[in-house]
C-alpha cells in the first residue's frame, strides 16, 4: 500500500468552492462597522515567545530519554579445531601403546595413500593426478596409526589409516570427497570422526551448503551423521566423455 502525505494549505487560505458558496455571497463588514473599528483604539496583545526548552519540559519521559538498547547475547564459538591431537589412545594386551592422531595439515604421502586405497578396495589412480587433487583441495585431514613399547622414546611405527578430504569455493559451498578408512580400523566410529571434523571447521569457515557423493552402501551412514538423500528432489547430475 502506498500512503502519500497530502499538503493542506492553512486555514486561512481555505475557501469553500464557488458552486458551494453561492452568488454573490461574500464576507464583508458593512462601512458603519468599518468606521466604528477604525475609530476604536487598538490593542495589541503581546504574545510571549516559546522557546524551545518550554516544549522539552512538557514533552513526555519516554521521548525524552529512550532506554539503551542491550545487545542479546553473543552466543560461545566453538574453539578452533586443533591441526594435530590423538584421538584414541589405547594399550594392546603385548603392551603395544597405539594412538590414533588426527591431522589437518594435509601432508599425505601418495605411496601411503595409494597402498590404503588398496586395502579399501578403491581403484588406482594416476599419481600425479591423485596429488594434483590433494594439493588443491580446500582441507584434507587424515588419521595416522602410532604404535610404541612403552617407554620408548621418540616416534614408533606411523601409518596412514584413514583419510578424507573436501573442495570449496571458500564462501559458500563444499563437498566431501575420499572418506576411507582402513578395514582392520572400521567400525570403530573413525570414519564418523573424519566427517564430523571437516563439517565443524566448515561451519566455523561459515561454509553452509555442506555435499558429497555417497556409494549406495554407505547412504544410510551419511544419513546417521545429518545428510539428506536428494533434498527437495535435487539430483547429482554427471556427465562422462564418450571414449
Amino acid at each position: 500500500m502506498l500512503i502519500r502525505s497530502k499538503a493542506i494549505a492553512p486555514s486561512s487560505s481555505l475557501l469553500l468552492p464557488s458552486s458551494a458558496r453561492g452568488p454573490n455571497r461574500t464576507f464583508r463588514l458593512n462601512s458603519n462597522e468599518s468606521r466604528r473599528t477604525k475609530n476604536k483604539n487598538k490593542v495589541r496583545v503581546r504574545v510571549p515567545r516559546i522557546h524551545a526548552f518550554f516544549w522539552d519540559g512538557i514533552r513526555p519521559r519516554f521521548l525524552k530519554e529512550k532506554p539503551a538498547e542491550v545487545p542479546p547475547p553473543e552466543e560461545p564459538e566453538d574453539p578452533p579445531l586443533p591441526q594435530q591431537f590423538v584421538l584414541v589412545d589405547k594399550t594392546h594386551p603385548d603392551g603395544t601403546v597405539e594412538q590414533i592422531i588426527f591431522s589437518s595439515v594435509g601432508d599425505v604421502d601418495i605411496h601411503d595413500l595409494q597402498t590404503l586405497c588398496d586395502k579399501v578396495g578403491w581403484p588406482r589412480r594416476p599419481p600425479t593426478k591423485l596429488a594434483a587433487a590433494l594439493r588443491n583441495s580446500y582441507m584434507v585431514v587424515t588419521l595416522h596409526s602410532s604404535r610404541s613399547l612403552p617407554g620408548s622414546e621418540g616416534d614408533g611405527q606411523r601409518r596412514l589409516i584413514g583419510m578424507a578430504r573436501a573442495t570449496s569455493d571458500h564462501a559458500f559451498n563444499a563437498t566431501i570427497w575420499d572418506v576411507l578408512v582402513d578395514p582392520d580400523y572400521q567400525g570403530q566410529g573413525l570414519g564418523k570422526a573424519l566427517v564430523e571434523k571437516i563439517i565443524k571447521v566448515l561451519l566455523q569457515k561459515d561454509i553452509g551448503n555442506i555435499t558429497l557423493f555417497a556409494d549406495s552402501r554407505v547412504v544410510e551412514f551419511y544419513r546417521n551423521l545429518g545428510f539428506e538423500p536428494d533434498p527437495d528432489g535435487i539430483k547429482g547430475m554427471f556427465w562422462y566423455p564418450n571414449y
